[in-house]
C-alpha cells in the first residue's frame, strides 16, 4: 500500500453513519506524489473517525482514477498524528482542536517555542507561562485541554474500528476519565447504560469485536433491557413476556432458551419486575399472581392473563399513579373543603357550566375537547371562581411552550411541571409525598402529553385533599414518553369526564378549527381558493373569515420537497409576510426520504441560513451547525433547565473555546462541543415533537409513501398546532389515508386496569 502523510485542510463530505469521508489534504512532501490539485491538495477518500481540518494524518491506502471524480487516495488504514513542521505545529494548534488555543495564541506559542512546542506542552507544561501574555489560569485551561486531547486520541485507537466519533470518545472520557479505555475494553455494555448517544448496537459491536461469546449472559441481558427500552421509547409500559422473549432472541441471535435466565438475573437486581396482566378485553379482576423459582411470572390460566415485563421504573410508576388517584379520589378531607357552588355565568355554554361545576365538586376530573369548543375559556371563568374565593391554586403544562402558551391564554402564571415541583438534578423533586405542594386546587393543561413517570412524579406532590382538573383533548398524539395517562385515566370510568364539543362562532371562521373537527369525524378536509386573501386577525386576536387552509398538490415525494422549500422560503414570506424563520413550521411525519425531517432540514438550512464566509460553522455528530440556525432540545436537561422540545436559535460558536450558545425564549444557553448530541436542526421537526407547541404558520408534507404514519390522530395533531395559517403539501391520496386511518396504536399500559381494580370508586 501507498502511504500518505499530511494535515487536512477542509472536510468536504462526511457521513456519520458509517464514517465515510471525502477531503483535502496538504501532503508534508508533495514531490512525486500523483494526483495533486492546482494548489497542492490530495483528495482523499475512505471511512475516517470524525477530525477536523487542521489535524494530521498518516494514511495507508492507493492511488485510484475514479472515471468521475479523478485522481484521489483511497484510505485503507488511517493514524492521527502531530505534525513535525513549525508551520504545520501552527495550523495544528490553531485548529480548535486544542479547546482554549486560537490561531493568534497558537501562533504566538509556536513563535517561541518552535519545533519543539508540542513536546514542552507534553512534558514540561509549566514553561507556558514564559509566552507573554500567558498567566497561571490560562496554561492550566490549555494543559488541562491538551491532556484530555491525548486521552481521547488514545480512546480513538481502540474505538476509530466500531465507527465511534471523536465527540462521542470525548464524552466517554468526561463520563469515566482515565478509567474510559478499561471501562470500554471490560465492559462495553456499560456504555448504552450510561451515555446518550451510545446504543446497545454500536456496545455490541465492540463486545463482538473484543470476543465475546455471542451467549454471555451480560450481552443477553443488554439485549432484553435494549428491547424494552426501544418498545417504551414506541410508549408501550410494558411489554408480553411472550413478545418480548422473541423480541431479544431475535435481535441477540440466539435461542429463546437463554432469555428466561437472563430475565431472572434482571429481576434479582432489581432492573426489571414481571406481573400478570389481563388480555386488553378482560374487564374481570385480576387473580393473583404467582412467579416461578426463576424469579419470573407466570400465569396460570393462559385464557386469562399474559405474563408481562417492565423496566422497573415505569413498573412502580403505573401503580403510583393508580394509587394516589385514588388517594385523591377517596380522600375523606374533600368533605370538609368543599366549594361553595358558583353562580351560573350567562356567558358560558352549558357544557362549560358543567365542566366548571364538575371540576369543583369533584375531586379529580378531566376537561377534554378540539379546537375552538372553550377549554381556555374554562378556564378563565374557573381561575376567577378560584381567585375569588381566595383559593391557593397553579396552572402547569409537560412542556415549556405549552406552558408558556397556558400563561399566555389565561394571563395568570403557568409553569412545567418540572419547575412546579421544584426539580434540581443534584437534589431530585423538592415536593414529594413527604413535602407536598402548598396548594389546593392544581390545573394540568396538555394532559395527552403527560408520560406516565412525571405523572407518578406529579400525584405524589399533591395532598390527599387537593383538587386536580386534568385538560387536554385526548384525540391528539398521545405522549412521547411512555404511558397513555389522559386516555387511560378516562377509559377505566372511574373519573368524571367533560367533553366539550360545541365549536364557538368566532373558532367556525377558521378553516383550521373547521378542518380539524372534519378531520376528527373522518371527512375529508376543504381547502381556501387559491385567489383568498390572506387570514387576519382582530384586536384580541380571533380568526376572521379569509384564506387560512392551502393544498399545493405534488404527486411524489421529490415533488412535494421542492414545493415545501418553495413554500417556506418563498410563497408564504411574500404572500402573507411571515418570517420563515421564527413563524413558520414544517411538520413532517417521518425522519427519513426526501420529504422527511432529516432532508427537509438540509435543504432550507441551505436556502435559510447558508455558509457565509467570516462567519463560523461546526460540524458535530453529524450535523452542520451555524449561527442564527434553528434548533430543538431533543432530551430533558435539567443543569440548562431546558427540555425536550424546546426550539431555540443558534447565537454564537466559539471554535476556540468548543462552545455553542443557542437562544432559547431569551435565555442564553452554552453548550460544549461534547454536548450538542443532545441539539438537531429545527426547520422541519416530526408531529410528534411539536406537541404542545403552537406556530403562526405549519407546513404539512403528506405523501404515500408515509402509508406507515399517516394516521387521523397525527394529521389532526398537526393541524392544530397552526393559528393563522396551515399549508398541506401532498395528495389527495395521502390525506384521504390519512383521515381515514383511525387505528391509534394501542400502547402496552395497564393504567387504566389498574385504576379499575384499586378500588377507586
Amino acid at each position: 500500500m501507498d502511504t500518505l502523510s499530511g494535515s487536512i485542510e477542509r472536510i468536504t463530505y462526511y457521513n456519520p453513519e458509517n464514517g465515510y469521508s471525502v477531503l483535502q489534504l496538504r501532503p508534508e512532501r508533495s514531490r512525486g506524489l500523483p494526483y495533486l490539485s492546482r494548489d497542492g491538495l490530495a483528495t482523499v477518500v475512505g471511512n475516517l473517525p470524525e477530525i477536523n481540518p487542521g489535524e494530521y494524518l498518516r494514511l495507508k491506502g492507493f492511488w485510484v482514477n475514479h472515471p468521475k471524480h479523478g485522481g484521489q487516495f483511497k484510505t485503507e488504514i488511517c493514524e492521527q498524528t502531530l505534525p513535525a513542521t513549525v508551520a504545520g505545529i501552527k495550523r495544528y494548534l490553531g485548529s480548535g482542536l486544542i479547546k482554549g488555543v486560537g490561531p493568534k495564541l497558537a501562533g504566538r506559542i509556536v513563535d517561541y517555542f518552535g519545533a519543539e512546542t508540542l513536546e514542552i506542552i507534553d512534558e514540561q507544561p509549566q514553561r507556558l507561562r514564559e509566552v507573554p501574555d500567558i498567566g497561571p489560569k490560562r496554561s492550566r485551561k490549555i494543559v488541562k485541554a491538551w491532556d484530555e486531547q491525548r486521552q481521547v486520541k488514545e480512546i480513538m485507537l481502540f474505538l476509530h474500528s466500531h465507527h465511534i466519533s471523536t465527540n462521542l470518545a470525548v464524552k466517554i472520557y468526561k463520563t469515566y476519565g482515565d478509567a474510559a479505555l478499561s471501562t470500554v475494553q471490560e465492559n462495553p455494555y456499560q456504555l448504552a447504560r450510561d451515555i446518550y448517544g451510545v446504543g446497545f448496537k454500536t456496545a455490541d459491536k465492540i463486545a463482538q469485536d473484543l470476543g465475546l461469546p455471542h451467549d454471555h449472559p451480560s450481552r443477553v441481558e443488554a439485549g432484553i433491557i435494549y428491547a424494552l427500552n426501544q418498545m417504551s421509547d414506541d410508549g408501550h409500559v410494558y411489554v408480553p413476556q411472550d413478545e418480548l422473549t422473541r423480541q431479544a432472541a431475535q435481535l441477540l441471535e440466539v435461542s429463546v432458551d437463554f432469555v428466561p435466565a437472563a430475565l431472572s438475573r434482571l429481576a434479582q437486581d432489581e432492573r426489571i419486575r414481571a406481573d400478570i396482566l389481563p388480555l386488553r378485553d378482560s374487564s374481570s379482576a385480576l387473580k393473583k399472581e404467582t412467579f416461578s423459582d426463576k424469579g419470573i411470572a407466570e400465569s396460570q390460566n393462559d385464557d386469562y392473563g399474559k405474563p408481562a415485563i417492565y423496566l422497573t421504573p415505569f413498573y412502580y410508576s403505573e401503580k403510583g399513579v393508580a394509587e394516589r388517584l385514588g388517594v385523591l379520589k377517596n380522600s375523606s378531607n374533600h368533605q370538609d373543603k368543599q366549594f361553595p357552588l358558583m353562580l351560573p355565568d350567562t356567558s358560558l355554554s352549558s357544557e362549560q357550566q358543567k365542566a366548571i361545576h364538575t371540576a369543583l365538586t369533584h375531586p379529580v376530573s378531566v376537561l377534554t375537547g378540539g379546537p375552538g369548543t372553550g377549554k381556555t375559556t374554562c378556564l378563565k371563568a374557573l381561575i376567577f371562581y378560584l381567585e375569588s374565593q381566595s383559593t391557593r391554586y397553579a396552572l402547569a403544562s409537560p412542556t415549556g411552550r405549552a406552558a408558556k402558551r397556558l400563561s399566555e391564554a389565561t394571563d395568570r402564571p403557568a409553569s412545567t411541571i418540572h419547575r412546579l415541583l421544584g426539580y434540581s438534578p443534584m437534589e431530585g423533586f423538592k415536593y414529594h409525598t413527604n413535602n407536598p405542594l402548598p396548594i389546593d386546587f392544581l390545573v394540568v393543561d396538555e394532559t395527552s402529553m403527560l408520560d406516565l413517570i412525571l405523572a407518578n412524579h406529579l400525584l405524589r406532590a399533591l395532598k390527599p385533599d387537593t383538587h386536580l382538573l386534568l385538560v387536554g383533548d385526548v384525540d391528539q398524539l398521545p405522549s412521547v414518553g411512555a404511558g397513555d395517562v389522559l386516555r387511560d385515566v378516562i377509559a377505566s370510568g372511574r373519573v368524571p369526564v367533560t367533553r366539550l364539543t360545541q365549536i364557538f362562532r368566532q373558532a367556525a371562521g377558521s378553516l383550521i378549527i373547521t378542518n380539524a373537527h372534519k378531520i376528527n369525524n373522518g371527512e375529508m378536509p376543504v381547502f381556501s381558493p387559491a385567489h383568498q386573501a390572506s387570514p387576519k386577525t382582530t384586536e384580541k386576536g380571533e380568526i376572521k373569515p379569509g384564506g387560512d387552509f392551502y393544498l399545493f398538490p405534488a404527486k411524489d415525494a421529490t415533488t412535494a420537497a421542492d414545493w415545501v422549500v418553495d413554500v417556506v422560503t418563498a410563497r408564504i414570506p411574500d404572500k402573507f409576510g411571515f418570517d420563515p424563520l421564527r413563524e413558520i413550521q414544517v411538520l413532517a411525519p417521518m425522519y427519513r426520504g426526501p420529504v422527511g425531517v432529516s432532508s427537509l432540514n438540509e435543504r432550507l438550512q441551505e436556502n435559510l441560513n447558508a455558509a457565509r464566509t467570516q462567519t463560523p460553522q461546526k460540524r458535530l455528530f453529524g450535523t452542520t451547525f451555524r449561527p442564527g440556525d434553528k434548533v430543538m432540545q431533543i432530551q430533558n436537561n435539567y443543569d440548562k433547565d431546558v427540555f425536550n422540545g424546546d426550539i431555540g436559535f443558534i447565537t454564537g460558536i466559539d471554535l476556540v473555546e468548543h462552545l455553542l450558545t443557542v437562544e432559547f425564549d431569551g435565555r442564553q444557553i452554552g453548550y460544549d462541543f461534547s454536548e450538542t448530541d443532545q441539539l438537531v436542526l429545527a426547520y422541519a421537526v416530526t408531529v410528534h415533537k411539536a406537541q404542545g407547541s403552537e406556530f403562526p404558520v405549519v407546513v404539512i408534507p403528506l405523501v404515500t409513501a408515509h402509508y406507515m404514519m399517516l394516521q387521523r390522530n397525527l394529521l389532526y395533531t398537526a393541524i392544530t398546532r397552526a393559528r393563522n395559517l396551515c399549508v398541506l403539501v401532498g395528495g389527495q391520496k395521502a390525506i384521504a389515508m390519512a383521515v381515514h386511518n383511525n387505528k391509534v396504536a394501542q400502547r402496552y399500559s395497564a393504567l387504566d386496569w389498574r385504576m379499575r381494580t384499586m378500588a377507586i370508586s
